[in-house]
């Protein structure tokens, strides 16, 4: 929804569009949207993936439905070009448009699409994707990167030192995984990087377990930060040597733009995997390790994060091939191929 609400803006202030937004009533469109300040309209339609017999049914019912709510909308509104972002209302909005013969432009961060992108790939005017490797998938691809607020692009390279901080995050709901095991190895962690401080942001709903989970392990908060939200990320990029993270879009893109060392530890049950997909980009590159839950242990993890933590010349150069993956100007790119598309 953020890079969605960046493109909105760019296109807004530099190119003067009207921006009209297509969602559904179950997605954080519904509060974000209204609170950016674009009109948001609603269609009805729900999960095929990784859902239920009954609720593939629904969709599949309701599909056809909200193509032609979208029809209806589209001709109201007489868009010179629709933008799809992936989610559950961009896929009938694209087929909506591709049907009126609205140009379109496809916007994928993942190193694989989802499945409303993936199926009006091959049908859209023009695709703006993360990753090379998604190229294959979309007509008149571009390789753009992912909108990453300037912050992040600001932060400046890392020397070769040793490391001080260690951040830990699982996006914004966090990571039960990590909330789990970091308790269990820190000690070690800490006894063997005496100057290291950890931050681990645990999500809201784990807070108060892996706080006495901590406590459990006998340790205090000296040295370990330990809370809920981050609302102050950019910073905490800034001061981490090295980041054990998910690998969704925006967490590896903010990765890049920092340019730090990762540990990517992909979330299972991604539509289409494309969390393990985004983190093998990286690490092809050099930029991360990837460590699949289903193999994480308290051993493989402390191995691989000890490592690092003591390999200062190899997090620099993973930092700077991670930077190598970023694209500071995306929005603007973004916005470009979609003003070109509207013939303006």
């Amino acid at each position: 929804m953020v890079p969605a609400l960046a493109i909105a803006r760019e296109l807004r202030d530099a190119h003067r569009a009207e921006v009209r937004f297509v969602g559904t009533a179950r997605g954080l469109e519904t509060r974000l949207v209204p609170e950016a300040g674009f009109s948001l309209e609603l269609i009805k339609v729900g999960q095929l993936k990784n859902v239920s017999l009954a609720t593939r049914a629904r969709t599949l019912f309701d599909l056809p439905l909200g193509v032609l709510r979208c029809v209806e909308l589209l001709r109201s509104f007489r868009p010179d070009a629709v933008v799809g972002v992936g989610g559950y209302a961009s896929g009938p909005a694209m087929m909506a448009a591709i049907l009126l013969r609205v140009p379109t432009l496809a916007f994928e961060p993942n190193a694989v699409p989802g499945l409303a992108n993936r199926l009006v790939g091959k049908y859209v005017s023009a695709a703006a994707v993360n990753l090379k490797e998604t190229t294959q998938y979309f007509r008149n691809a571009r390789v753009t990167g992912t909108p990453v607020r300037p912050e992040f692009f600001a932060i400046a390279p890392k020397q070769v030192a040793p490391a001080r901080r260690l951040l830990v995050f699982g996006a914004s709901q966090g990571a039960r995984v990590l909330n789990e095991t970091m308790p269990k190895i820190m000690a070690r962690l800490l006894e063997l990087f005496p100057g290291l401080t950890v931050v681990h942001q645990t999500g809201a709903r784990h807070g108060e377990t892996t706080v006495a989970a901590y406590e459990s392990a006998g340790l205090g908060f000296e040295r370990v930060r330990v809370t809920p939200y981050l609302n102050d990320m950019a910073d905490q990029f800034s001061e981490a040597d090295l980041i054990l993270c998910r690998s969704g879009a925006s967490s590896v893109a903010e990765v890049a733009a920092a340019g730090r060392a990762a540990v990517l530890i992909p979330f299972p049950q991604a539509a289409d995997d494309h969390q393990r997909k985004n983190a093998e980009a990286f690490v092809s590159a050099g930029a991360a390790e990837l460590i699949i839950e289903a193999e994480l242990t308290e051993e493989r993890l402390f191995g691989v994060l000890s490592g690092l933590l003591a390999d200062d010349r190899r997090r620099v150069e993973m930092g700077e091939k991670a930077r190598a993956l970023a694209h500071p100007h995306a929005v603007r790119e973004i916005a470009g191929m979609v003003a070109v598309l509207a013939g303006r």
